[in-house]
C-alpha cells in the first residue's frame, strides 16, 4: 500500500523532483481533489515566473573573486569569513529580486500609477490569498501592533476596515515589497473560506486621486482607487457583483477615517 500523500509530495511535484511511479500518485490524487490542484498549480506559475526573471543573473558569469579555486585558496580563517559574508550577500540581493519580481507585475515595469497598484495587488493576493499556512504574518487579535508596523513603514495612518456586516472578518495582514515601496496587505475571509485582500500604499508620483476602477489579471479581479495620496486596491477571485460591494464599504470606512 502506497503512503498518503503529503505536503512534501506535492510540493515536489511541483519541482519535478518525485519518481515517476509517485508521480502518478500524485497526478491521481490532485485529479480528485481540483481546488488543491489549482492552490498548487498557482504554485508551479510562480516557479516558472521566478525562474525566468532570475535567469539573466544566472547566466551571468561567476565574478573572479567568487571562482571555487580562489575560495580554496583562501583557507585563512579570516579570508573565509570575508568570503562567507560576499556569498550571503548575494544570496540576500537574489532573494529580495526574487520577491520584487513576483510581484511586479507586467504592466508595473517603471509605472507608479494606479494600474501599478493594481498589479501589485493582485500579485499579493496571488502569493498570499491561496496560503492556508502563513496567510497573514500577524493576525488580527494582534491589531494594533498590525496597524504601528504599517504606520511605521507607510508613514501614514492607518485604518484596517470592519466588513463583518458584508460576511467577511478580518484574519490579519502584513507588510509587502512592491517596485514602489512598502505596502500594507490586509486579508479578510468569509464563513466558506472565501478570501479576500486589501492592498495600501502612498501613491508617488501620479494618480494621488483616482477614481474607483475594476481590473482583472488572469484568476485575480477587484477594484482600485486612489484618496489624498493613498492608494487602495481589494482583490480576491470572487465575482465583481460580490466585491463592488465590499470595495464601496472599505472606501467609505478610509475616507471617514481620513477626515476624522
Amino acid at each position: 500500500m502506497s503512503r498518503p500523500i503529503a505536503e512534501d509530495d506535492l510540493h515536489a511535484f511541483v519541482d519535478g523532483a518525485l519518481a515517476p511511479a509517485r508521480r502518478a500518485e500524485v497526478e491521481a490524487f490532485l485529479e480528485k481533489n481540483p481546488e488543491i490542484a489549482n492552490r498548487f498549480g498557482r504554485f508551479a506559475e510562480h516557479r516558472v515566473e521566478l525562474r525566468s526573471a532570475l535567469a539573466p543573473i544566472a547566466a551571468e558569469p561567476i565574478p573572479p573573486q567568487l571562482n571555487l579555486a580562489h575560495l580554496i585558496a583562501a583557507r585563512r580563517p579570516a579570508r573565509w569569513a570575508k568570503w562567507s559574508s560576499m556569498i550571503a550577500a548575494c544570496l540576500l540581493l537574489l532573494i529580495g529580486g526574487a520577491g520584487g519580481w513576483l510581484l511586479r507585475g507586467d504592466g508595473a515595469a517603471g509605472g507608479v500609477g494606479i494600474e501599478a497598484l493594481a498589479d501589485e495587488a493582485a500579485y499579493a493576493y496571488a502569493v498570499f490569498g491561496t496560503d492556508r499556512a502563513r496567510a497573514v504574518e500577524i493576525p488580527a487579535a494582534d491589531g494594533p501592533m498590525l496597524a504601528r508596523w504599517m504606520e511605521n513603514r507607510l508613514r501614514r495612518r492607518v485604518t484596517m476596515p470592519d466588513l463583518a456586516r458584508r460576511g467577511f472578518r478580518l484574519m490579519g495582514g502584513r507588510v509587502v515589497a512592491t517596485r514602489n515601496g512598502p505596502a500594507g496587505l490586509l486579508m479578510y475571509d468569509d464563513a466558506r473560506g472565501l478570501r479576500i485582500a486589501i492592498l495600501m500604499r502612498p501613491m508617488i508620483a501620479q494618480d494621488r486621486s483616482a477614481r474607483m476602477a475594476f481590473h482583472r489579471q488572469g484568476d485575480v479581479v477587484g477594484f482600485t482607487w486612489a484618496d489624498r495620496g493613498m492608494g487602495y486596491g481589494l482583490m480576491g477571485t470572487a465575482s465583481a457583483g460580490l466585491l463592488h460591494p465590499l470595495a464601496d464599504e472599505a472606501r467609505r470606512q478610509f475616507q471617514s477615517k481620513a477626515r476624522a
